[in-house]
């Protein structure tokens, strides 16, 4: 039985969830559910998996509605150019990353050491980009190298 406090709706102030246009609203709930260990909240319209001290709302696309007029909403069509990402923090990378394999999460590499912490990325059933990281080095104040100028 879901708990209003389950949902996400502040008292006071303002709290910060994550919106994902989906293909299928059933497939991504149990992806955010098993790999992340949410808690379905609402299973549908919209669909709302609580993850830790977050939500994600996810719901099919759709036209414009009144409240968002000329806008179309879509799953990605291309995975290889994103624009924005999901950003997890974990305690223990190399736990979570054994775990979510042997849940069926397909990882693009391994966790690697980029020196201000260890981090690696996975993408949900959309294509949707996520990076898994643990803070290592910028807790003692070391910090990735710069990006390469451009050329």
């Amino acid at each position: 039985m879901m708990s209003t406090n389950d949902l996400p709706a502040p008292e006071t102030g303002l709290l910060l969830t994550h919106f994902l246009t989906v293909s299928d609203v059933a497939r991504s709930r149990a992806f955010y559910a098993d790999i992340f260990g949410g808690q379905i909240v609402l299973a549908e319209n919209p669909c709302i998996v609580k993850v830790a001290n977050s939500w994600i709302i996810m719901n099919p696309g759709g036209g414009p509605t009144p409240d968002k007029p000329g806008i179309t909403l879509r799953p990605p069509e291309a995975t290889d150019t994103v624009s924005a990402f999901l950003n997890v923090r974990v305690a223990d990378i190399a736990a979570f990353y054994a775990d979510a394999r042997n849940k069926g999460a397909e990882f693009l590499t391994e966790p690697l050491d980029r020196k201000a912490e260890i981090r690696c990325y996975l993408s949900d059933p959309d294509g949707y980009l996520i990076e898994i990281g643990q803070a290592t080095g910028m807790l003692e104040g070391i910090f990735a190298d710069p990006p390469a100028e451009p050329c």
